[in-house]
């Protein structure tokens, strides 16, 4: 959480998208590493915030334990667009995008002027050279919408503030520690390609020893 992975939510979600309170935020993989504290900063900024994942008990976890407004399965839903419009009647002023592809598109589709899109990742995309986001460029232009895409090392400079502000959040109990830990150096294949199916839950985590040493 005070890694990389934070220090992408934090800066893409504070720098990027210059949230305001009381803004209507979406955000995909939101139990991802990333989407699941863009979800919790953006709570703490007191914005409605609403998020997709791809099973039911992550949709509940959003929920019932990070606080997320709203939640839905994106596996569930048939038309994305009419999902959205459901979900943000009065549109999106921020999406924080981690998966690209067909989600982006909707998202662009249902955003409200001077909309803000952080790109974060496009996991739909990664494993599938045919599918790549083609979001309606009229809606872009006619509705001033900012996008843009970041990394994480992009903003080192920010990294004392990022970790001063979390774990202020996290000893006030405004944040979870949300990691998914798989045991033994053998599970690095299958951890890695649980990444790209979905099986994680927060941060993925590869514990290889309980010997740390006295060090």
């Amino acid at each position: 959480m005070l890694g990389l992975s934070g220090l992408a939510a934090y800066t893409g979600f504070f720098e990027i998208c210059k949230p305001k309170k009381g803004e209507k935020v979406f955000v995909s993989a939101a139990s991802g590493s990333v989407g699941n504290l863009v979800g919790q900063y953006a709570k703490t900024l007191g914005c409605y915030v609403v998020g997709c994942a791809g099973s039911p008990d992550k949709v509940k976890l959003l929920i019932e334990k990070l606080g997320f407004d709203q939640a839905f399965n994106y596996k569930e839903e048939t038309d994305l667009n009419s999902t959205l419009e459901r979900y943000f009647p009065d549109g999106i002023d921020v999406y924080f995008d981690n998966v690209g592809g067909e989600m982006l598109e909707a998202a662009i589709s249902n955003m409200n002027l001077y909309g803000r899109v952080a790109l974060c990742g496009v996991i739909s995309e990664y494993t599938n050279v045919g599918k790549r986001a083609t979001p309606n460029m009229l809606d872009i232009i006619y509705k001033r919408i900012t996008i843009r895409g970041f990394l994480a090392g992009d903003y080192m400079h920010l990294f004392p503030e990022f970790i001063s502000a979390t774990i202020d959040h996290l000893s006030t109990g405004k944040m979870h520690v949300l990691e998914d830990i798989s045991i033994g150096l053998e599970t690095v294949p299958s951890a890695f390609v649980g990444l790209f199916r979905g099986y994680n839950i927060g941060k993925k985590i590869v514990q290889v020893s309980d010997d740390f040493g006295d060090k």
